[in-house]
């Protein structure tokens, strides 16, 4: 009974609270005037007294999203790209990567990206560079890939200046000392170690693909270090390289969120006529060989309890990069393979680059379904080739379209487009350009790319339990087909 009561009388006693709550969220909202006990008879409908006027963006109809370019005396490019908000991101592109060591020990590029940031003329060491950006709020990053190597900071607009200067300091005067080597050494053996380990295959299938497709030449060549070149790459080898690819005119300094006049006078002041810290002799062993496409296979036999599949079709000018049709064939794929529920994974995506470029199918399954996953892919390259349905066709270029656009309102993606387009082509497409290329592809556009493309060799890597993987033979036979399919094969013994 005593339970009872004492059940009862908190209940009432709650009610009790929550009425006079109510009675008080009642005069509250009777009110007129803000009850903050700084401002007690300011109305809400007028600004604090001491606070800074706001900014906003405005608009006023007319188009003022372009990209601008300015060429120094020096050949170097600055591109810039309007975007508001307080912080820019800026960064210097430079036309190197793996694809032009073919006449140095592979793994330079690779060595460069592990030690950007560190010590330089100015900074005694990585962690002044890091205490410099700060004060800005800023962050760094270094980034190499087979044909563009990137150093870019973000950080506040009212930095640009400090900005500016770190990265010429640290892209034309870097010290690379003994030490920082040695450092870059064990970095780049960790890496490769973590490759080698690591549950996700796809940079390793990456590399294989490119060695296959390119044999020892241009985007072909290792992006990372060979093990037995780690011990070999010094400061003269380093010096060598840079002296012939880090010039001016194989630069573009890109900026976003930042006022265009602003980045090109840093750039003459830092940038133009600095002398680099390997010298200011001129290039005489650049390479400007053109990929050449050759096609192949390449696999390896690996105790994961998959098997994955990479599968391309491309090379020379049909899939040059900018074009958008690539798009159009990474969605159609993508679409497609998907119906497949017992494929573990199934996406199509493709690499471009300034001379070539490569559409890719990847896949990966059961060991004890690796043939019928071939053949699935096969077939799709094949329909690729003749009629193109339509409402599939439109569906890609809406998610491709949807896919260009949400990408682009991050400004260091902003960056790395600017960037990149202006490196490869000294100009840049703006995104509703790019969508009326994408919107202009037709059908006939799909079946004419794709029968230019299957009328060369594929290159096929494969990684895992391979045991029941087609010949390279049987798979080229499928792609010269008319329905995709495999020739078949007979056992004698089950």
């Amino acid at each position: 009974m005593a339970a009872v009561v004492l059940a009862a009388t908190r209940l009432l006693r709650g009610s009790r609270a929550w009425g006079r709550s109510r009675l008080r969220f009642r005069a509250l909202g009777d009110r007129q005037f803000s009850s903050g006990g700084a401002y007690p008879s300011v109305p809400l409908s007028a600004p604090l007294p001491g606070v800074p006027t706001p900014v906003f963006a405005t608009a006023d109809g007319q188009e003022k999203f372009e990209t601008k370019v300015t060429t120094l005396d020096n050949g170097l490019r600055v591109a810039s790209q309007s975007k508001f908000g307080q912080f820019c991101t800026v960064g210097v592109l430079i036309n190197s990567g793996s694809r032009y060591e073919a006449k140095y020990l592979s793994g330079i590029a690779h060595f460069l990206e592990k030690l950007a940031f560190s010590s330089t003329d100015r900074f005694d060491s990585k962690d002044s560079i890091l205490l410099t950006l700060e004060k800005h709020g800023g962050i760094c990053d270094c980034q190499a890939s087979r044909d563009t190597t990137m150093y870019a900071v973000s950080a506040d607009s009212k930095g640009l200046d400090t900005v500016v200067g770190l990265l010429a300091d640290v892209v034309l005067h870097p010290r690379l000392t003994e030490e920082e080597i040695e450092m870059a050494r064990m970095a780049v053996q960790f890496e490769l170690e973590d490759l080698s380990m690591r549950p996700d295959p796809e940079p390793l299938l990456t590399e294989m693909i490119h060695e296959a497709a390119y044999r020892e030449n241009t985007v072909g060549l290792h992006r990372f270090c060979p093990a037995e070149n780690i011990a070999k790459i010094d400061r003269d080898v380093l010096h060598s390289y840079l002296r012939n690819y880090y010039t001016p005119d194989r630069m573009v300094l890109a900026g976003v969120g930042i006022e265009h006049d602003h980045l090109v006078e840093c750039a003459r002041k830092y940038l133009l006529g600095a002398r680099p810290a390997w010298g200011s002799g001129a290039a005489v062993d650049v390479d400007r060989s053109v990929a050449q496409y050759t096609g192949g296979v390449v696999k390896e036999a690996d105790f994961i309890p998959f098997a994955v599949l990479n599968m391309m079709m491309g090379g020379g000018g049909s899939f040059s990069a900018g074009g958008p049709g690539k798009g159009m064939f990474t969605r159609l794929y993508l679409n497609v393979l998907n119906r497949h529920h017992w494929m573990y994974n199934a996406t199509a995506y493709h690499h471009s680059y300034e001379d070539t470029g490569l559409l890719c199918i990847h896949a990966s399954a059961d060991p004890r379904q690796v043939r019928e996953m071939v053949e699935i892919i096969t077939k799709e390259f094949i329909l690729m080739g003749g009629t193109v349905d339509v409402v599939e066709l439109e569906r890609a270029k809406t998610q491709l379209m949807s896919m260009l656009m949400m990408n682009l309102e991050a400004r260091p993606v902003i960056f790395e487009d600017v960037g990149r387009q202006v490196l490869a082509t000294r100009s840049r497409k703006l995104p509703h350009e790019l969508c009326a290329l994408i919107r202009d592809v037709r059908p006939e556009d799909i079946r004419r790319v794709a029968s230019k493309m299957l009328r060369g060799k594929p290159a096929v890597a494969a990684l895992g339990d391979l045991s029941d993987l087609p010949s390279y033979e049987h798979i080229q036979a499928a792609l010269s087909s008319r329905d995709g399919r495999l020739p078949r094969t007979y056992r004698l013994f089950r």
